[in-house]
């Protein structure tokens, strides 16, 4: 079982930037797939990034790209979301989730095991 714990929302204006974190417990972080999601009021949770056990593969959401970057350290059990150039419609609360023995990236929320508790990120205009 994992248990995560995001970090690192806050308020922030349009085109700053901000890091989220994610730190996991358990021995066997490195078994798990990791995905950060994001859900807006009113709006269903979305797939943001996604990447592999290794950290050799990674996936974004197309309207991300190059501008969100998912990353992991496996030796201190934390993944991390570095969102750069952000905009007003990145205000959401994220959440970062794992899949076991994740093969292909996962992209769908149901397809994860286990979830956080969120973060809310605002992006003021």
């Amino acid at each position: 079982q994992v248990q995560l714990v995001e970090s690192g929302g806050g308020l922030v204006q349009a085109g700053g930037s901000l890091r989220l974190s994610c730190a996991a417990s358990g021995r066997t972080f490195s078994s798990y797939g990791m995905g950060w999601f994001r859900q807006a009021p009113g709006k269903e949770r979305e797939f943001v990034a996604a990447i592999s056990w290794s950290g050799g593969n990674t996936y974004y959401a197309d309207s991300l790209k190059g501008r969100f970057t998912i990353s992991r350290d496996n030796a201190k059990n934390a993944v991390y979301l570095q969102m750069n150039s952000l905009k007003p419609e990145d205000t959401a609360v994220y959440y970062c989730a794992a899949a076991y023995k994740m093969g292909p990236i996962r992209i769908n929320d149901f397809e994860y095991d286990y979830w956080g508790q969120g973060t809310q990120v605002t992006v003021s205009s």
